[in-house]
């Protein structure tokens, strides 16, 4: 039979005490993304940006004596896995709040669950109208699809455009982007002459430029990530489509340039991120990312950089002993953040957020502001 001494089991009592002492100074922010699969680019920028914030906020100094870390779970942009993290999360004591997901449909799913265990849920990227009607525990910093498809259709108004071709991706994002659109289009009078959907992956648009080329359109709007985008231009330089070109925020993107080359000039697009702005603030994420990294980052990887943020301070003001309820008055309490896309404020009834707009062009194989 074994024997310990007095002084190793007063060892293995230290080590035991200081390990309850470091788990009980460790608190934990979950974040739900597509790490692989289709979507798991997104993924990657947005875990890219949370630990440069969170490196950052550790390092600042602002919770003494406290650790805070992130726990990544990869929901390959799949409602079920979505729902099976958000399980996970919610019986984790250390979380406090939960980042994500990628796209409405997952979000919302997800949402479900966050909503019944009362965890704050801050998406970067869910801009479905319905995802903040889920629950009060429901956040999101970027700015919706109500806001943005009337802005765009708008903006053509504006430079007498009066007659529009709109594609959009088949999911719950792309079939809000083309309603809002088509009805802010039909208030000011104008027309929606073709409206075409594509399944996701897809990457083959001759037969849609096909299509749009009979309905001799004003322009043609493009509610589709960059990937699709980047096919879509090639095709249409390719088959001499001349028709001028709109989309959605999704669409500042670097390596959409990359992939378009040439024929992405002319492509118009809002944004709230603006990387060559002279903000500060923004000078330093994009030269910090760019030196980590090695890219450039997009406006989806700004977003998830102030969501990561936003929920940090929101730790921060739920004071000495955060809990789940404290974490979500503070997020609700959120008033001017001054990010990198832009000053967020949460609506204190919809908690929807309203922020400036840029417009922008791709200009000489760059996104430049137009003034």
């Amino acid at each position: 039979m074994l024997r310990r001494t007095v002084n190793e089991f007063l060892a293995i009592g230290l080590c035991a005490f200081a390990s309850l002492a470091s788990a009980q100074n460790e608190i934990a922010v979950g974040y739900q993304l597509p790490l692989t699969g289709d979507n798991s680019q997104y993924g990657t920028l947005f875990k890219n940006s949370a630990d440069m914030a969170l490196e950052q906020f550790n390092a600042s100094g602002k919770l003494p004596g406290t650790k805070v870390v992130i726990k990544y779970e990869d929901s390959k942009s799949d409602a079920k896995e979505g729902v099976n993290i958000a399980r996970k999360f919610s019986d984790d004591a250390h979380i406090l709040g939960v980042i994500g997901d990628f796209n409405s449909t997952v979000s919302m799913a997800a949402g479900q669950i966050y909503a019944e265990q009362h965890v704050p849920q801050l998406s970067q990227s869910a801009s479905h109208p319905d995802f903040l009607k889920i629950s009060d525990w429901q956040f999101r910093n970027i700015t919706t699809m109500a806001v943005e498809s009337p802005f765009i259709a708008k903006w053509m108004a504006q430079n007498n455009l009066k007659h529009y071709a709109v594609i959009g991706i088949q999911n719950d994002w792309g079939q809000s982007s083309v309603k809002n659109f088509s009805e802010e289009a039909a208030t000011l009078g104008n027309e929606v002459v073709d409206t075409e959907f594509f399944n996701p992956g897809n990457r083959d648009f001759r037969s849609i430029l096909t299509k749009v080329a009979r309905s001799k359109p004003d322009a043609i709007v493009l509610f589709m990530f960059y990937e699709e985008a980047a096919s879509f231009l090639q095709q249409r330089a390719q088959m001499n489509v001349q028709t001028v070109v709109y989309g959605g925020s999704p669409l500042y993107e670097p390596k959409l340039l990359q992939l378009a080359g040439p024929a992405a000039n002319g492509l118009m697009m809002p944004s709230t991120f603006v990387a060559q702005s002279a903000d500060a603030s923004v000078k330093a994420y994009v030269e910090g990312y760019r030196q980590r990294y090695g890219s450039e980052p997009s406006m989806f990887a700004a977003q998830a950089y102030d969501a990561t943020n936003i929920m940090l301070d929101a730790i921060v003001a739920a004071g000495p002993e955060p809990t789940r309820a404290k974490v979500r008055d503070a997020l609700a309490a959120t008033h001017d953040y001054p990010g990198v896309t832009g000053v967020t404020t949460f609506d204190p009834i919809t908690r929807e957020v309203t922020k400036q707009l840029n417009r922008m062009i791709v200009s000489d194989g760059a996104y430049k502001v137009i003034q």
